[in-house]
């Protein structure tokens, strides 16, 4: 008999804490495993954001929910997913409720940092506000929110605040609602918890931020390798460490960050395997940085002198090689300026940077630009945020790397515009744009003490695995360009599967594209990708086809 906070997995009863999601819970009582792939792998937690639909579990007989997004219920039964279930033992889809049809002047997609300050100004503008937020508690990844007890610090209590504020403006704050359509003349199809919403605003306001980039190496799709935003979860949301011993591979502060936060809690961290370069190494580039934003900067100043009383080692100018499996854990292999090294670790953090969440605007037709220096596309706007498409706009790291700040001055800025767009009156944002060119001098000078940019995929051996969902390894992607006279992304799809996957290429595209410009020589740009299709996420078929019956009830 299960206790009331508790429940099963593969037959074993795990605790559970209040407001844990169920893959907290499988990885505080130490499982490693969610779900087996159709050639026999595991996979467990990756992303921690629903992004990479790899910690799928089967909960109550519904196949398919993650681990990441779904609350932990106590008496829930939970099962490792299989690939290939028998026909007969999937329990059928539940019943959809009837659409919502919303008209809202302002339609915001995404609840972070951004999405809530486009809320709020739009609202005091006057403009009627609906926002669409996936998570169950908005606030993004940089304001990521407590599942129990008060605030972790003061960057999540300053998430609380503003999420406070965006509630009180009058806003409509739907959570748990994925958009899964985009389409010409802004009407936007979206899904809460099954239910259609079919939304016509007059302006739209895409603030769906971004996803980690992770290091492409031999092993990175072994159970107890995340990416640093989903340990981050683990530990801020739901006050679990994704291991006792850990590395942390990539490049960019909130490696730094995460360390800090993991090493507070109780994890002991091998190994920081940092891309770029020392701050000490460069010392007018350190004094440009303090001149952009002395707080800022005196706060990563800080951190670092926490890790280095903690003994943490950081390694400049390292990088993830491999990362092989354990009887009991991993071993990551790093190289450094001395050479290779390895250490035993429980779970293997990785962050190489960031690519937007830009499926949306893309699928709207947005105009996008290609920063090489970065790996990523980048939505074009002018200076109010307004992408090509006329009503449309984007903000936040969506449109391309700007850090949460920055994401915030452009929320205000935006939210006047967009409820000006929709006829209201609004405010001058002078200030704000003063605000939002310091914040980006201070990135400017931030990312060049990392490195971003993508590593070159020739080194890589053949058994890499390059798509993980699929489980296409880089050899039969090298062996199709090879014999096909004009290599696109779009043919190595349609031979090999490549990008057909549940994250719908997001975590294999980007490489794609680069080993198409690398054999081609052609420079990349938007159609160097996959091209983006609807449903942008993955969506029960009962809920398209009430979408469906919903439009021809309303024509």
């Amino acid at each position: 008999m299960m206790s009331d906070k508790s429940f099963s997995f593969d037959g074993r009863r795990i605790e559970i804490r209040s407001g844990q999601s169920i893959a907290a819970a499988l990885t505080e009582a130490g499982i490693r495993s969610f779900r087996e792939t159709a050639k026999g792998e595991n996979r467990s937690i990756f992303c921690g954001m629903g992004v990479c639909q790899d910690c799928l579990v089967t909960v109550d007989g519904q196949p398919n929910q993650r681990a990441c997004m779904t609350p932990a219920k106590p008496g829930a039964a939970v099962q490792t997913q299989i690939a290939l279930p028998e026909l007969g033992e999937t329990r059928a889809t539940p019943p959809v409720a009837e659409a919502r049809h919303l008209a809202p002047d302002v339609l915001i997609i995404g609840g972070g940092a951004a999405g809530l300050s486009a809320a709020i100004t739009a609202r005091v503008s006057g403009a009627s506000v609906v926002l669409l937020d996936e998570r169950k508690v908005a606030g993004g990844q940089f304001f990521k929110q407590s599942a129990e007890g008060p605030a972790l610090d003061p960057q999540q209590a300053a998430g609380a605040d503003l999420i406070a504020r965006a509630r009180a403006s009058g806003a409509e704050i739907i959570s748990e609602a994925e958009v899964w359509g985009g389409f010409e003349g802004l009407f936007f199809i979206a899904a809460q918890n099954g239910t259609p919403l079919l939304l016509r605003p007059k302006t739209a306001i895409i603030a769906t931020g971004a996803y980690e980039r992770p290091i492409v190496v031999p092993g990175w799709t072994l159970p107890g390798v995340m990416t640093s935003g989903a340990a981050q979860t683990l530990w801020r949301s739901y006050r679990t460490l994704p291991g006792k011993r850990i590395a942390i591979c990539g490049s960019g502060p909130l490696n730094l960050q995460v360390a800090q936060e993991l090493a507070q809690g109780g994890a002991e961290i091998v190994l920081i395997a940092e891309a770029g370069i020392a701050p000490w190494s460069s010392p007018a580039q350190a004094l440009a940085l303090a001149a952009a934003d002395p707080g800022l900067t005196l706060k990563g100043l800080r951190m670092l002198a926490g890790l280095k009383r903690r003994g943490v080692p950081i390694h400049y100018g390292a990088r993830l090689t491999r990362i092989d499996p354990l009887a009991e854990g991993l071993e990551v292999t790093v190289t450094t300026a001395n050479g290779r090294e390895t250490a035993q670790v429980d779970a293997v953090l990785m962050n190489a940077g960031f690519d937007p969440q830009n499926e949306l605007l893309r699928l709207l037709g947005a105009e996008m630009r290609y920063d090489a220096a970065r790996g990523h596309l980048c939505c074009q706007r002018d200076a109010q945020g307004q992408t090509s498409v006329a009503g449309l706009y984007a903000i936040g790291d969506c449109a391309g790397l700007g850090g949460a700040p920055a994401a915030m001055v452009e929320g205000r800025i935006a939210g006047r515009a967009a409820a000006q767009a929709a006829g209201h009156s609004a405010s001058d944002s002078a200030a704000d744009q003063r605000a939002l060119a310091q914040h980006r001098r201070f990135q400017a000078k931030l990312w060049a003490f990392h490195d971003i940019a993508p590593p070159p995929v020739a080194t890589l051996p053949d058994e890499t695995i390059l798509c993980r969902c699929e489980e296409i390894r880089l050899g039969q992607i090298r062996a199709e360009m090879a014999s096909t006279a004009h290599p696109h992304a779009g043919n190595m799809k349609r031979a090999t599967r490549v990008g057909m996957g549940r994250c719908q290429g997001r975590y294999c595209a980007a490489t794609m594209a680069r080993m198409v410009a690398e054999t081609t020589g052609q420079p990349v740009g938007d159609r160097s990708y996959f091209a983006p299709r609807v449903p942008v996420k993955p969506v029960a078929i009962a809920t398209i086809l009430a979408a469906e019956k919903a439009l021809n009830d309303a024509s």
